[in-house]
């Protein structure tokens, strides 16, 4: 596999690989102060919805590397990503994220520091719902 970006695309992402559907792979850059993960996802590969829990703070930030990829918040449409984009997930929010079907997809994950921050995990993006984002 050839990488995308400056950023290497890193193991299988077998430890979340419950919450994915489709290949991903993890890089993470730091651990310390801000976790910053180097996402990338195979064509069709997206994360199921869920939410980054805090009491107060906490959130993501993605940074766009490579690729074409969608971020969608629960009840708005899906936007489309692609190299440059900037998306600001603010905390308690459910949505998701991942490649477009014909497309390889790389982001930064950035981790806001807060209170009691934690991800829950929900239900996979039904294929009848991605299918039409690329329709």
């Amino acid at each position: 596999m050839q990488e995308m970006s400056c950023f290497k695309i890193g193991a299988p992402n077998d430890a979340f690989a419950k919450y994915f559907k489709g290949q991903s792979y993890l890089n993470m850059l730091s651990t310390e102060q801000v976790g910053i993960g180097n996402v990338t996802f195979a064509p069709s590969c997206r994360n199921n919805w869920h939410i980054h829990k805090a009491k107060n703070g906490g959130g993501q930030i993605l940074l766009v590397t490579a690729g074409e990829g969608y971020y969608q918040e629960w009840g708005s449409p899906a936007r489309k990503l692609s190299a440059g984009d900037v998306v600001n997930i603010l905390p308690n929010v459910k949505h998701w994220h991942g490649a477009a079907k014909n497309a390889w997809f790389q982001h930064l994950a950035v981790e806001v520091p807060g209170e009691e921050c934690k991800t829950e995990w929900c239900e996979e993006v039904a294929d009848a719902e991605y299918s039409r984002l690329e329709a």
